[in-house]
């Protein structure tokens, strides 16, 4: 056989080499760790005003619980789907899962806030292994009408999860059951995670044809970079910008930089990159890159800011805030749905009309919220909420394929890796600055004011960097639409 041959052979699907039937059970348990991983991205939403209770915890640490999570997310997860091809990617789910399960544990009997921060950066650090794995078999594990069929499944699952998050969150914290308050939303996790590393023997194992080396000096160099640039943002505020975190961005940059000349020096040297440095500088894709960023950044820090607004501004119950949700969750599946066809019909300009919906109903909302003030009806930010939620998905779902288009078929594979990091981090960005306007606005509270007023002030606040982060991206793509980019 030869050598072309033989790849080819490799890249061919378990169901295609074999003549098997595709492993539907497999994939069923690969969807259920795909849910956990998007789960635990929002419930804790929801939790907030009990973990602060329970705990004592700041605002800045709770911006640590989100953010932890997202920043472990985002930095390993190249280097996860990397492993899974080197090392088996049943074998990497099963690490990841079975990390995950571990950390949502300590998670849910953390007797601290620090430790609660720890957790919630390990159970990001897990879900990085045991991300990619399930894109990754699902890819090679099913072909053609069964390929489209298990994707489209993927995302209704991830989407159901982002739902779940928060009204399951909300009716667990709500309901106490046994006694263990918000603890319940992480501990839930065990017994899935369990049912999870028993049942894994269903996924087909797969590697990749060609095992690439990986560039561990680049994903340290990376990651402690990201986190020197994370912890000023998100704990300065509350000390005063001490020296030490001045110190710290600098240090952040420093290393940002060295990131970037140690990967051309392996680029050059023949061997490969984590990121392939020529991508960035591709104008294309940086302004997709930049997009993501923007986009992602006003995802979770959205969700922050309106679950302590409904919470501790307006009193609502933890179930009833997580319901409240559900109008954007709703504009957001819908949008979704129509989103491929839109982009079939119209490109570029379908996705920029999207970003404009959201800029839009983002001003509508937050203006809507000034107004009214601490007279503010939750239930009457319905109609803006599902306007902010199709805005979303408008922009979302088509986003990543338009930047992904912009690279060719031989650099999809990092570019995908990049893009994927890039949500993540964006996301934990977001949260970070949104929480610095947040708690400025907290500390600079009028006295007589109320509670609720002075929640309405944080929320204008801090909601004011995800409108000018939407208007940005708005003008971007407006851009790449004019200039009739790949779609």
């Amino acid at each position: 056989m030869s050598s072309d041959t033989a790849t080819a052979q490799a890249l061919r699907s378990p169901a295609e080499r074999d003549g098997a039937r595709p492993p539907w059970l497999g994939l069923s348990i690969l969807l259920l760790a795909g849910f956990v991983t998007i789960f635990d991205l929002f419930v804790v939403n929801v939790a907030i005003p009990a973990m602060q209770a329970d705990l004592g915890a700041s605002l800045s640490q709770i911006g640590f619980i989100v953010a932890g999570y997202e920043l472990g997310f985002g930095v390993l997860l190249i280097t996860g789907g990397r492993l899974g091809d080197i090392h088996g990617r049943r074998r990497l789910f099963v690490v990841g899962i079975a990390g995950f399960t571990l950390a949502s544990a300590l998670c849910g009997l953390a007797p601290t806030i620090e430790i609660l921060i720890a957790a919630r950066v390990v159970q990001g650090l897990a879900a990085a292994l045991l991300f990619p794995q399930v894109y990754a078999s699902i890819r090679v594990s099913f072909s053609a009408d069964d390929a489209r069929r298990a994707f489209g499944l993927l995302g209704m699952t991830l989407g159901l999860a982002a739902i779940a998050g928060q009204v399951v969150g909300g009716f667990l914290v709500e309901a106490n059951l046994f006694d263990l308050g918000w603890r319940m939303i992480f501990l839930i996790n065990v017994p899935v995670g369990v049912f999870a590393i028993l049942m894994a023997p269903y996924i087909p194992e797969t590697y990749a044809p060609e095992r690439p080396s990986l560039d561990w000096s680049g994903v340290a160099l990376v990651s402690l970079g990201l986190t020197l640039l994370l912890v000023p943002l998100i704990e300065g505020p509350a000390q005063g910008w001490p020296l030490w975190t001045l110190a710290s961005l600098a240090g952040a940059a420093a290393l940002i930089a060295a990131f970037y000349w140690q990967q051309e020096n392996r680029r050059r040297a023949g061997r490969e990159p984590l990121v392939d440095m020529k991508l960035m500088r591709q104008l294309r894709f940086a302004q997709g890159s930049l997009l993501v960023v923007l986009i992602y950044s006003t995802s979770s820090s959205f969700f922050l800011c309106f679950a302590l607004l409904a919470q501790t501004g307006f009193g609502l119950s933890p179930f009833e805030a997580g319901l409240s949700f559900v109008p954007c969750s709703i504009g957001f599946v819908i949008a979704s749905m129509a989103a491929p066809r839109l982009v079939a019909r119209l490109g570029a300009a379908a996705i920029a009309a999207g970003a404009l919906l959201y800029a839009v109903s983002l001003g509508v909302l937050i203006a809507q919220v000034w107004l009214d003030g601490a007279e503010l009806v939750v239930a009457h930010l319905i109609p803006a909420l599902i306007l902010v939620g199709a805005g979303q998905g408008l922009i979302m779902t088509p986003l990543l394929n338009l930047v992904l288009g912009f690279v060719e078929e031989g650099q999809a594979g990092m570019a995908s890796g990049v893009v994927a990091t890039l949500q993540q981090v964006g996301a934990a960005l977001g949260v970070a600055v949104v929480g610095i306007l947040f708690g400025a606005a907290l500390a600079a509270g009028i006295d007589g004011d109320g509670q609720a007023q002075l929640y309405v002030s944080a929320f204008v606040s801090g909601m004011a960097y995800n409108l000018a982060a939407a208007i940005v991206a708005a003008t971007l793509i407006f851009g790449i639409a004019r200039r009739r980019l790949p779609r």
